[in-house]
């Protein structure tokens, strides 16, 4: 939704009024009632809210509240308090941010969702904002993205935006790439025994092929064992960093878990990872950052340059096969990136479509003690492919 910013003289106008604390505010919103009784069913996060400063608040409206309680998503929050407590911590930015603050360079701003059983990223999970013409828009996991339907309504700890739907708390790498259609990667995970470990990483960025990418080589893929194919994949996730599309430089060369560095090119506006192009940026998940590349990487064969007209096979002699590996007993996606297209699919040109919510946006983490150590020792047997 479009919303026009205000004016020097409303701005003068709001800052000579008395500002409201948060509660008088939210009760002064007639758009707000669902939120200020979400809010009041938790005392300790509107205490904590109403004593913080610096704070930006995305309050759904009512209306947003109505459809995310009529989806599937919704009915399964009805008896989890922790769920809707942690929802309601995401809505919150910690750092005062005004509409003219958010511009056409996308931002990852950090929210007070700390609770290890949601997120494991350093500062708190993170929010994508940008403006898009005329509208300030946020995304959240699984790309779902919420409109600013009105701006700046200060209050005495920061200031409120309205916003058109409830923010998708990011999910796990692997509950993301089953959700977004990503199926080869998700079963590529399993069938190695990394999920686990993966997932509770923390602070990771992983370069995830399409369907397209691992079907391109699948050749070469049914003569590989376990530890040559959990080596593969260890050489598309980095530890330790979060590197948004924001952080990604040309030339920068990123150590993997798998011990070998990927290179980031960046040519005619398009990003590479060796060879592998980015084409849909910047998913956020539990422990940092999605980007889904067109091609599987090969820590075998680090050399390729980017070429932005071909997509570069990165296994020599590999071809194509008929069906998509990895897939067996993998589920068929309930939702989208973005509420369009799979990312699984070849193409990613409806990668940032309308919202819609999930069935299992919201469900904590696993807390498992599998760690980094399984990971590494998975794929510490790797042979040249």
């Amino acid at each position: 939704m479009q919303f026009k910013l205000l004016s020097v003289a409303a701005l003068a106008a709001t800052a000579s009024a008395q500002t409201m604390n948060l509660t008088a505010t939210l009760m002064n919103n007639s758009m707000l009632s669902n939120l200020t009784s979400y809010v009041s069913l938790f005392p300790s996060v509107l205490s904590s809210l109403e004593s913080a400063s610096n704070i930006t608040i995305l309050a759904p409206s009512n209306a947003a509240f109505s459809m995310l309680l009529n989806s599937t998503a919704g009915m399964a929050l009805a008896n989890n308090s922790a769920a809707i407590q942690a929802i309601l911590t995401y809505h919150v930015l910690n750092g005062t941010y005004y509409a003219s603050n958010i511009t056409s360079n996308a931002t990852f701003i950090p929210t007070m969702l700390s609770n290890p059983a949601y997120a494991n990223v350093t500062g708190g999970q993170r929010v994508e904002a940008i403006t898009e013409g005329m509208n300030v828009t946020f995304f959240s996991g699984l790309l779902q993205n919420a409109s600013v339907m009105q701006a700046n309504i200060n209050f005495t700890g920061g200031v409120i935006h309205v916003i058109d739907s409830v923010l998708t708390i990011p999910q796990t790498i692997a509950a993301t790439a089953e959700a977004a259609g990503l199926s080869a990667a998700a079963g590529a995970l399993t069938d190695t025994k990394l999920v686990a470990a993966v997932d509770d990483l923390m602070d990771v960025t992983v370069f995830v092929p399409n369907n397209a990418a691992f079907q391109a080589i699948g050749s070469a893929l049914g003569n590989l064992t376990m530890a040559q194919l959990a080596s593969i994949l260890e050489y598309h996730v980095v530890n330790g960093t979060v590197a948004y599309s924001t952080d990604l430089m040309s030339g920068m060369m990123i150590p993997t878990l798998n011990g070998n560095n990927v290179t980031i090119t960046i040519m005619n506006g398009s990003v590479f990872v060796d060879s592998a192009m980015v084409v849909i940026p910047d998913v956020l998940v539990a422990n940092g950052v999605v980007h889904v590349i067109d091609a599987v990487l090969n820590p075998n064969a680090t050399t390729l340059t980017a070429n932005p007209t071909t997509t570069m096979v990165a296994f020599a002699g590999a071809t194509s096969v008929s069906t998509v590996p990895f897939t067996s007993g993998i589920p068929t996606p309930t939702s989208m990136l973005g509420g369009g297209a799979a990312a699984g699919a070849s193409s990613a040109s409806a990668a940032m479509m309308a919202s819609s919510s999930s069935a299992g946006a919201w469900a904590p983490m696993r807390t498992g003690a599998v760690g980094a150590a399984a990971l590494f020792a998975a794929g510490g047997a790797f042979m040249n492919v």
